[in-house]
């Protein structure tokens, strides 16, 4: 299970390439829901924002490489499917914690799993829910809270500790160790590399830190419309594992979101704990961009993104995620990948993978 969404379902397929890679493909169950960059429409898509969905169940849907978004183009995971070897089932929290139960009991049966991964990179699905750097313990929760009383066992993968920028690399390590969890592995190049292709359109700038760890990249990264620092170390590659029951029995908020039947009664559940949702905070920025700037050509976007690597290599940052250069330039992550292309990186002009990390030097 890809907790969060976005590129948690491409970190899912390296995790299982790491530890189970003579095993059949995964089958990875994913919400559809993107930055508002991507898809600006606030919180996660249901089966009715489909269309090509081949049903895998009562309760589920198949995404293939010919389904697509009402309009079109507004989801990664179509073409993730055509161009990864994972199955794509679409989480649909609809019905709050108790859909995602049935869906995910479903896909046990049907799949004869031996055993459910819940997946996030970053970490904070380990968090208690009063970290004050928790941003989005929505979704993350709700898939803690529905993997609960299934009839194998469910482990609780953190991948890349601290690299989504709300609990730090330390809160991570921390909470792994209080709930009495351990490293699993370290991805590795080999682990990873069938995946630098991917993100070559692919937007998610956290699963993009996540290999670059691997193949040894260092140096501090600012991400997200927040502008959050956090540094690429050498145990930004982990893996850490703990058990569900430890971790539920350590959250309030999973025990109080495994009774919600509707997405409406998670969002309060949420908003219980945090004072907001993550949707909440979607919803106000989609309001805000909707009065988008002008356009602008390539050679004013250079301009303007020179000038702010200054600023950023003066605070010690080495790399702009591009989703971090898309907001501070007011455009979408394809127009900071084609200027990228364009004006800095060509495919003879270095031997680094072409990551979507802009170098600020």
């Amino acid at each position: 299970m890809a907790a969060g969404g976005g590129g948690d379902a491409l970190a899912a397929a390296m995790v299982h390439r790491a530890l189970r890679s003579g095993d059949p493909p995964p089958v990875v169950l994913t919400y559809a829901w993107e930055r508002l960059r991507v898809d600006p429409l606030p919180g996660p898509r249901g089966p009715e924002g489909f269309t090509g969905l081949l049903a895998a169940g009562r309760h589920s849907h198949e995404i293939t490489p010919a389904s697509d978004t009402v309009p079109a183009g507004r989801s990664m995971l179509p073409r993730l499917a055509g161009e990864s070897s994972a199955r794509l089932i679409l989480l649909d929290p609809a019905g709050g914690a108790g859909g995602l139960h049935r869906q995910l009991a479903e896909q046990i049966e049907v799949t004869a799993a031996d055993e459910v991964w819940i997946v996030d990179v970053g970490g904070d699905v380990m968090a208690s829910g009063h970290e004050p750097g928790l941003r989005s313990p929505l979704a993350d929760g709700l898939v803690a809270a529905a993997a609960l009383g299934m009839p194998v066992p469910v482990k609780v993968l953190a991948a890349g500790p601290g690299l989504d920028g709300e609990l730090s690399e330390t809160e991570v390590l921390g909470r792994v160790a209080a709930l009495g969890g351990r490293h699993l592995t370290t991805l590795t190049r080999s682990d990873v590399e069938f995946a630098v292709p991917l993100l070559a359109w692919h937007p998610s700038e956290v699963t993009a830190l996540r290999v670059a760890s691997a193949l040894g990249i260092r140096g501090r990264v600012e991400i997200r419309d927040q502008g959050l620092a956090l540094d690429l170390g050498p145990r930004s590659a982990e893996v850490h594992v703990v058990g569900l029951t430890s971790l539920a029995e350590n959250a309030p908020y999973v025990a109080a979101l495994a009774d919600t039947t509707t997405l409406d009664e998670a969002e309060e559940v949420i908003r219980r704990v945090r004072g907001f949702s993550e949707i909440d905070y979607e919803r106000k920025k989609a309001a805000a961009m909707r009065s988008s700037r002008s356009a602008r050509s390539a050679a004013t976007l250079l301009r303007e993104a020179e000038k702010y690597c200054v600023d950023a290599r003066a605070r010690g940052v080495a790399y702009l995620a591009f989703r971090r250069l898309a907001e501070v330039l007011d455009v979408s992550p394809g127009d900071i990948r084609a200027l990228h292309r364009q004006h800095l990186v060509g495919p003879s002009d270095t031997d680094q993978p072409q990551l979507p990390l802009w170098p600020t030097s």
